[in-house]
């Protein structure tokens, strides 16, 4: 890393202790900005990076409900507001027992970049908090939202924050928060939550976005070298909303989707993953992953174990953050893998990072790959600002217009930055100087 860089990450880490996730985010962008501070000064000079590393704001709060059995909980809320230079805060809530204020951080300081790669007029932000959904009942998960819901308010707005969902936030979720923010505000205002139902002012293609623009991401990757999905071996992990869309996707372009994965185990389906089980089974009945093992024929359920263990020639991570290390990585070289393209945020260590780009792997890094649903969340927002909607063939067209976009652009930023090929230091480029240009536009911000 450049001297002049390490000096600030270090000051970030030490301002920032315990919070792993974060320094992770922060030193794998800082240690591909040296070209840039060579070619720019004025950033090094007007403390862009320091001020890009402090959240403008952030936001701790108690979240009290009743449980079905009347008993009192209380959870922990969070909201990030990161960097609003390019627009409104822009991020999912994610409701997990993980979650806390260094991931809600990394996640956010992630969202900066992909938002500006985006080429929409978004910043970034990230929330969420450590409620555990799983094996709640709806109407305890409609008490938890209005409770979170009832502090968050005040700090969202169609111009100032506009959350989205994330891992244990979907359209149920979405929903009971929109529905709070509206009877406590009295305003029907479709642009602070993206996400929605299409009858109440969502987009259609806003919950395949993220697998469809992961599975469009890694396809320009291929065609650099002559390749596509066609043919391909696929395994994918996870089995949530991003997994299952990127399946289809993956699947409709001629691959093979042999794999994926839940936080129990994974399941091989040699002939392909059939996608309309998997739905009826994670998102109609909400179960587990080996609930297909035993409802489809010829196929293996692995209790535990890694789905990094198997052969592909392509692997979509799109659980969560640093599930695949550097020993998967090397598994996955051995046995013939050509392209990543992170679903997920941050999926991939360092070290698997530095694996599979040692090897020449077409790597797709989270904040370019996944940038699909963030995407089409800001089409959300410009369909309810001119209060109108748009066709699926028309979203599903922009939504590929600007993942190409998002590819041109990173080979393009990498090309000039003298490392073609690399993905990473082309996304974090190209995010970083739209969003310092417009930090030293403004001023003081």
């Amino acid at each position: 890393m450049d001297a002049r860089l390490e000096a600030i990450r270090d000051t970030v880490l030490a301002r920032n202790p315990g919070e792993g996730e974060f320094h992770q985010a922060v030193t794998e962008v800082l240690e591909s900005l040296g070209p840039v501070h060579d070619r720019h000064p004025e950033f090094l000079e007007g403390a862009v990076l320091e001020r890009l590393c402090e959240p403008e704001r952030q936001i701790i709060f108690r979240v009290p409900w009743v449980d079905d059995a009347g008993r009192f909980q209380i959870n922990r809320g969070f909201r990030v507001e990161f960097n609003s230079a390019l627009g409104p805060f822009k991020g999912g809530l994610r409701f997990h027992p993980s979650v806390n204020l260094g991931i809600v951080k990394f996640l956010g300081f992630e969202q900066i970049f992909k938002n500006a790669l985006t080429g929409m007029p978004i910043g970034g932000g990230k929330g969420g908090s450590d409620f555990d959904p799983r094996g709640r009942s709806d109407a305890e998960i409609m008490r938890f939202c209005q409770s979170f819901m009832t502090e968050l308010y005040r700090h969202i707005g169609e111009y100032t924050d506009v959350p989205a969902g994330d891992i244990g936030v979907g359209g149920r979720e979405i929903g009971y928060l929109f529905g709070q923010y509206k009877r406590i505000t009295n305003r029907y205002e479709s642009g602070v939550l993206t996400g929605k139902g299409i009858s109440w002012g969502g987009s259609l293609v806003r919950p395949e976005a993220t697998g469809y623009g992961t599975v469009i991401f890694a396809e320009e990757m291929l065609k650099t070298r002559g390749l596509s999905f066609d043919g391909q071996r696929v395994v994918v992990s996870g089995s949530g909303n991003v997994a299952i869309n990127a399946i289809a996707k993956a699947q409709s372009l001629g691959a093979t989707v042999v794999a994926c994965s839940d936080s129990s185990g994974y399941v091989v389906d040699e002939a392909g993953i059939d996608v309309a089980l998997l739905r009826q089974i994670k998102e109609v009945e909400r179960g587990r992953l080996k609930d297909y093992g035993i409802r489809r024929s010829a196929v293996d359920y692995v209790d535990g174990g890694s789905v990094w263990d198997l052969d592909a020639t392509v692997a979509l991570p799109c659980a969560t953050q640093n599930e695949l290390d550097g020993a998967a990585a090397a598994r996955l070289v051995r046995n013939g893998l050509l392209a990543v393209g992170e679903g997920a945020n941050m999926p991939s260590t360092r070290e698997a990072v530095a694996v599979f780009q040692d090897a020449g792997v077409l790597f797709g890094p989270g904040k370019a790959a996944n940038a699909g649903g963030v995407a089409t969340s800001a089409l959300e927002m410009q369909q309810n600002a001119s209060r109108d909607s748009w066709s699926f063939a028309h979203t599903e067209e922009r939504l590929t217009e600007i993942m190409v976009g998002i590819h041109d652009r990173c080979a393009a930023t990498a090309d000039e930055y003298g490392d073609p090929g690399n993905y990473v230091l082309g996304a974090n480029i190209g995010g970083f100087v739209k969003v310092a240009d417009a930090m030293l536009a403004q001023g003081l911000i």
